[in-house]
């Protein structure tokens, strides 16, 4: 265990983090795993709406600072070429 104050701090410090991190990690899975659940459905209406949803997330969880502008634009690009790929086969 810590034995400083500064040591304590951080503990408090990471563990706040850590719980943080599990909740917008868990938010992110769970929004494409609605688009790909859509998709697989077959369902473009839904996979639609999921993907305005993730959309708008994933750019607020950029402005937020829990994810990256690079890696926010490869998440969406990736939902999107799959939601396209529904309107295509059908």
């Amino acid at each position: 265990m810590a034995n400083h104050k500064s040591a304590l701090k951080r503990v408090r410090q990471t563990a706040k983090r850590t719980e943080r991190n599990r909740f917008y990690k868990t938010r992110i899975k769970n929004i494409t795993r609605a688009i790909h659940e859509a998709v697989e459905a077959g369902d473009k209406e839904k996979a639609m709406e999921a993907f305005k949803v993730a959309n708008k997330k994933f750019h607020s969880f950029v402005s937020k600072g829990i994810l990256k502008k690079n890696t926010a634009a490869r998440k969406v690009s990736r939902l999107n070429k799959l939601v396209k790929s529904l309107s295509e086969a059908a």
